[in-house]
């Protein structure tokens, strides 16, 4: 009989660093998670709905990193993570304080969403500081304040949904359902009036780029340095650098040039971004445990079913959608049936 045994290790080292990357913690499920059980209501997000779609994705690993670069291009927002957040000594730390936000906002009761917010909220009150923007006028910021929450709901929500179009499986309601869904994140956050609708969240980027309220300088090059090269296990880096590639040639190409990269290539030949990328995050929802018929529930979206159960809200979820190929223009072709990065939900 053959042994597996060297090849669990390396798994479940795999499986541990991972999860240490995207909780904090190498515990096979973080001690929030199942917390997110608790409530007395359905929360503000259902299953079947666009935002469970969406963030139950691995896409989600290459929105995340596709979201802090798109963060850094407005000198408001830089400001407040350049002076204020412990990204260099610990980028992890605050990727896990994130993540939790997402997916509480995501699976959790009403309850348990505002608490998460005001959590977040308390933690801005100190940040707060001087900049110069991107006309050269000296400002004062505050991370709590409305404008720049808004630039960071809306860079996050593009981000999301544009790295689920290229590489997950179609939207419930389309892109504008996820838009719509989302708001309801940027108004527990102090954002008036979130965007409803991908045409609304593009004019009002748009609006950023061609009013040069954004920029790129030595501030964000560093930033963007970090976030090519991040101190993270070796066991993990060539992983890494796929899904960086993905992030970057998933920007639209003037944000791309403003901050300074490039599609890779070979010569005069693009590489194979998309499906290297498609290929990578199979691997990663593998290592996380994810070969199961129609797809792994992770342990947040368990708990969150267990609450409806238990308040006797039936799911209306309807069963999982085929996964669909797109030919080079983007364009859907037939459908067909396949694995596909679906619920990879990260361990979490």
């Amino acid at each position: 009989m053959r042994n597996n045994g060297p090849m669990r290790n390396i798994l479940r080292d795999w499986q541990a660093e991972l999860r240490q990357t995207f909780t904090g913690t190498r515990r096979a499920v973080p001690p929030w998670v199942p917390r997110l059980e608790e409530g007395n209501d359905a929360g503000y997000h259902l299953p079947g709905s666009a935002v469970w779609a969406v963030h139950g994705s691995m896409t989600t690993i290459v929105a995340g990193i596709r979201a802090l670069l798109m963060q850094t291009v407005h000198p408001g927002a830089l400001a407040g993570v350049y002076d204020h957040s412990r990204f260099r000594e610990d980028p992890l730390g605050r990727l896990a304080g994130t993540i939790r936000w997402i997916f509480t906002i995501t699976y959790g009761s009403t309850a348990a969403a505002r608490e998460a917010s005001a959590r977040v909220l308390r933690l801005h009150e100190s940040v707060r500081g001087e900049y110069v923007d991107a006309h050269g006028v000296a400002r004062s910021y505050a991370a709590n304040d409305p404008e720049l929450l808004r630039w960071v709901h809306i860079a996050f929500t593009d981000a999301f949904l544009s790295a689920h179009k290229i590489w997950g499986r179609p939207i419930p309601g389309g892109p504008d359902a996820y838009v719509r869904e989302w708001a309801q994140a940027g108004r527990l956050m102090g954002v008036d009036s979130p965007p409803l609708s991908e045409a609304q969240m593009r004019q009002q980027l748009d609006k950023w780029y061609d009013d040069g309220d954004l920029r790129c300088d030595e501030r964000v090059t560093e930033i963007v340095a970090f976030l090519r090269d991040p101190p993270l296990h070796p066991s993990l880096r060539l992983g890494y650098k796929m899904l960086f590639a993905a992030a970057v040639s998933s920007l639209e190409p003037k944000y791309r040039n403003m901050l300074g990269l490039r599609t890779p290539r070979l010569g005069p030949l693009p590489l194979p971004v998309r499906t290297g990328t498609r290929a990578t995050l199979a691997v990663v929802d593998v290592v996380l445990g994810g070969v199961r018929p129609g797809g792994r529930v992770g342990p947040s979206e368990q708990a969150a079913r267990r609450r409806l159960r238990r308040l006797g809200i039936a799911a209306q979820d309807k069963p999982p959608p085929r996964y669909c190929l797109k030919n080079r223009s983007g364009t859907q072709k037939a459908p067909v049936r396949g694995p596909g990065p679906r619920r990879g939900e990260w361990g979490i």
